[in-house]
């Protein structure tokens, strides 16, 4: 019976030996949890826009997004070097099933529907909502949300920008469009008076995708859009460590240096409130 207990008391020695290495790194730079070890694996899209990432280079950390990554990269304990990029699609990041990577980050906002097959970070962005219109349309000069309603409305379908026109701005018969590309093009045609779209997307849409258009006005924040958040396979267990960490560049003041950076609108811009 001795013998029996000293080789189940070594069975169990041997056992914990093997997985005490394991867990004296993790949270770390080395946690056996990453997609790989040593490597903080991050997805975007491709081709990656302005303001969030600059010139389609996030290696060069350079835009909001890009920025943050680095940012948050540094506060977890891995070098520059160790951050690896990869090219995802959005319908690819939000899909359910195991990732290629340990998060994606394209301006992913947090919905009930997302979160059944995915697992969120800490929200480290939510943004005001934006008019694009045509400096010509009567939307130019809207002044209230009944104002707003008078206009032809297109938005691309499945977005929080749907949910927004329809839910609180209380449009019921927006043109619905395949992507934000075909909702330019309808606004460029005259075939709609005015999209939206968050504050940061259309920074860059006026200036770059439509820029004979502009914004025309800033409207509150969707109370039922959480914001933007890291995406994960779901039940990823190092979304906690990376909370830690995103927690401290917001505590630090380094996510708010970089809003201030990347994501600031003429303060000239009316805001329409209801």
């Amino acid at each position: 019976m001795a013998q029996k207990h000293n080789v189940i008391v070594a069975a169990l020695l041997a056992a914990i030996a093997m997985v005490m290495p394991a867990l004296a790194q993790e949270n770390t730079p080395n946690d056996p949890r990453l997609f790989t070890p040593g490597k903080l694996t991050v997805s975007t899209s491709e081709p990656s826009y302005p303001p969030w990432v600059l010139d389609n280079n996030p290696e060069s950390g350079e835009g909001f997004e890009a920025a943050l990554v680095y940012a948050l990269a540094e506060q977890l304990g891995f070098k520059r070097e160790d951050v690896v990029w990869v090219d995802v699609t959005f319908d690819g990041a939000i899909a359910p099933g195991p990732k290629n990577y340990d998060f994606s980050i394209q301006q992913i906002s947090v919905t009930p529907e997302r979160a059944k097959v995915a697992t969120f970070s800490d929200v480290y962005y939510q943004s005001d909502k934006a008019v694009i219109a045509l400096p010509d349309s009567a939307v130019a000069s809207a002044k209230s949300f009944a104002d707003l309603k008078q206009a032809r409305w297109g938005v691309a379908v499945g977005t929080t920008d749907f949910d927004y026109v329809t839910n609180v701005l209380g449009i019921d018969n927006a043109a619905v469009y395949d992507d934000q590309a075909g909702v330019f093009q309808a606004l460029q045609g005259g075939q709609i008076d005015a999209t939206i779209a968050a504050l940061p997307t259309a920074l860059y849409a006026t200036a770059v995708q439509v820029p004979e258009a502009k914004i025309t006005a800033l409207l509150p924040k969707d109370p039922k859009d959480e914001g933007l958040a890291l995406l994960f396979a779901s039940g990823n267990p190092i979304v906690p460590w990376i909370n830690e960490g995103l927690a401290a560049i917001r505590d630090n003041g380094t996510i708010d240096e970089l809003v201030q950076k990347y994501l600031v609108a003429d303060p000239n811009i009316p805001v329409i409130s209801e």
